[in-house]
Parts: C-alpha cells; sequence; structure tokens
C-alpha cells in the first residue's frame, strides 16, 4: 500500500509539472502573438529627471525628417542651410500648436488650472495642432526668405509624415491611442490586438495609424516625389492621403477629443471631421485642376516658378526689342528732318 501511495503521489507531482509547463508553454505564446505594452513610458533617468520614450521618439523623427529636408534641398538646389533655418520657425511654433489645439478643446479642464497648460510632461498634445503650427512657421520663413511657400512645404512632407509613423511607437509605450476593448478571440493577436498593463486587449488603433503614415511616406518618396508636376504636389497628397485613413482610425479610438458629443453618448469627434474635410477638399481640388489644365493645355495653380520665369524674360525681351525699334525709328528721322531744312547757299 505504501509503494502504491508513492506511486500514485508521483503521478499527481508529474501531472502538476506537466501544468505548469503547458501554462508556461501558453504565457509564451501569448508572447509571441502579444505586444505587451511596457511598465513604464520612462527610458531611464538623467540628472533626476525622466526621459520618456515618447519624447525620444519625437526627437528621432523630426531628425530623420531633417535628414531628408537635406536631401531634397540638395536635389532641388536651394540654399543648403534652409533645413537648419526651418526648424528655427516650425519646431516651436508646431509645439505651441499642438498644446493650444488640445487645450482649445479641453478648455473646461485648463480654465479651472490654467497654469497647468505649461505642464507639456503630463501630455496633451495633437496632431493637427502641430502641423497647423508648423504650417504658420514655414509661411512667415518664406515671407522672409522670399521662397515659394509650396516648395517649401514640399520639402517637409515626407519627413513630416514619416515622423508622424515615428512618434506612434511613443502612444504604445504611454499605453494611450488604443481602440476598443477586443472581445472575439479570433482578433486577439499582435499588431491587430495589444496588451496593456491591465491585462486587458484593446485593438491597437496607434499600430494602424503607423503602417497608414508608413505606407502614405513609400507614397511620397519613392512615387510621386520625382513625378511632380506642381509645386505642392506633396502637401496636397499627403493631407488627401493622411485625412482618408485617419477618418477611419479615428472612429476606433477610445481617447478622443469630442466636438459635439463623448465617448459614452457618442457624437462627432474633431480629428475625424476635420479629416473628412481635409481629404473630400483636397480630392475636389486636384480633381478641378486636373480638369482645367487638360482644357487649358498648361499647369496651373500654381504655375511653375520657370514658366513664370521663362514668360517674364520673354516679356523683358520683347520689351527691349520695342525699345530697340524705338531708337531706331528716331534714328531714321533725324536724317529726314535735316534733309527737309534748306541750306544756307540755297537761301
Amino acid at each position: 500500500d505504501a509503494q502504491e501511495s508513492r506511486g500514485l503521489g508521483d503521478v499527481y507531482k508529474r501531472q502538476q509539472l506537466l501544468t505548469k509547463e503547458e501554462a508556461l508553454m501558453l504565457n509564451n505564446a501569448q508572447s509571441l502573438l502579444f505586444a505587451d505594452v511596457p511598465s513604464t513610458a520612462v527610458a531611464f533617468t538623467l540628472f533626476g529627471h525622466d526621459v520618456r520614450w515618447y519624447g525620444i521618439l519625437m526627437a528621432l523623427g523630426v531628425i530623420i525628417a531633417v535628414i531628408l529636408a537635406f536631401h531634397e534641398v540638395k536635389r532641388k538646389k536651394m540654399n543648403p542651410d534652409t533645413p537648419f533655418d526651418l526648424c528655427l520657425f516650425i519646431i516651436p511654433l508646431g509645439l505651441i500648436g499642438a498644446r493650444l489645439y488640445y487645450v482649445l478643446f479641453n478648455l473646461d479642464i485648463y480654465l479651472a488650472d490654467p497654469i497647468s497648460i505649461l505642464y507639456l510632461w503630463e501630455g496633451g498634445l495633437a496632431i493637427y495642432g502641430a502641423v497647423i503650427g508648423g504650417l504658420v512657421g514655414l509661411l512667415i520663413y518664406s515671407r522672409v526668405k522670399k521662397v515659394r511657400f509650396l516648395k517649401l512645404a514640399d520639402l517637409v512632407a515626407p519627413g513630416l509624415v514619416l515622423a508622424q509613423a515615428i512618434g506612434r511607437w511613443g502612444n504604445f509605450f504611454n499605453q494611450e491611442a488604443y481602440g476598443p476593448l477586443v472581445t472575439n478571440e479570433a482578433h486577439m493577436w499582435f499588431p491587430l490586438a495589444v496588451r496593456l498593463d491591465s491585462g486587458e486587449i484593446h485593438y491597437a488603433t496607434f499600430f494602424y495609424e503607423f503602417a497608414w503614415c508608413f505606407i502614405i511616406f513609400i507614397v511620397l518618396w519613392f512615387f510621386i516625389r520625382k513625378r511632380q508636376k506642381h509645386d505642392g504636389d506633396l502637401l496636397m497628397y499627403y493631407t488627401m492621403l493622411y485625412g482618408f485613413g485617419r477618418m477611419f482610425i479615428e472612429g476606433l479610438r477610445q481617447d478622443s477629443l469630442w466636438l459635439i458629443g463623448n465617448a459614452a453618448s457618442g457624437g462627432i469627434r474633431v480629428s475625424q471631421m476635420l479629416a473628412f474635410i481635409l481629404f473630400a477638399a483636397t480630392l475636389a481640388f486636384l480633381i478641378v485642376r486636373a480638369v482645367r489644365e487638360k482644357k487649358m493645355g498648361r499647369l496651373i495653380w500654381p504655375a511653375p516658378e520657370r514658366s513664370l520665369a521663362s514668360n517674364g524674360d520673354a516679356q523683358t525681351a520683347e520689351d527691349d526689342g520695342d525699345d530697340q525699334k524705338t531708337e531706331e525709328n528716331k534714328e531714321s528721322a533725324a536724317p529726314e528732318d535735316d534733309a527737309e531744312k534748306p541750306l544756307d547757299g540755297d537761301e
């Protein structure tokens, strides 16, 4: 009996061990299927201050955008200092715009504690505000340096959307910008879904936008950039494509800014509405321009600068020709006048 009891005990222990191994295998399988969000958004601490992954990734995105701008400046034979000069205008105004945009749609919170508007390290930035602020900086720079605004916008657009793609991984570390709770087991895999610290599994909308922004960059950089016919084409296609994708992705996010209503009751999301307007307006503009150009047989809205310069040179040459003809007429008229005058001997 004692031997039989020991044998049964060994079997029980082997069953327990097998259960633990199965549990470990299950956890490992889940780790392969899901991207577990890190428990901290802090990458490291420097001189007593936390350095967050979000800031690191955004800085990386800006650096890559500047490198791409330098590449384009060289290709377009523009002033080589342009990218650095643009940073002095775009980055500060973009940061201010991102913060003000977020604050405006959360006024009730910030009016109660106005000083908290300055607490950027607590979060609260909006990409549309950053783009608007950056475009204002771009416009100021174009006026100061007398460079066409749309040419500068094309310089920035590919790097901007790539920086957005990189920055979305900051949302991954911050555990934000995710979608609704996943209840369908067939959807419980990464990158369709992501598991948070709480153990909840949500749709990974941050990843959707990363993927969409990266696709836009590929389209702009490898397909449109060297084939564009107008200054501003890269900006136009960026606006249209980003607006199209953001319309759908924003509809899944759980942390949207609301124009009307809220997450519980539903309504109209700010970013979703703006995305639709940008997409529809840009698409309409491109269609109308293409139709008119086909009828007119030339590029418009805007016309190429070289065409304007050529027209100006032609006009100048024409004016010079008219002046030359006038001088020739004067010279030919002078002898005739002298011929009509009687000589002293004839009088």
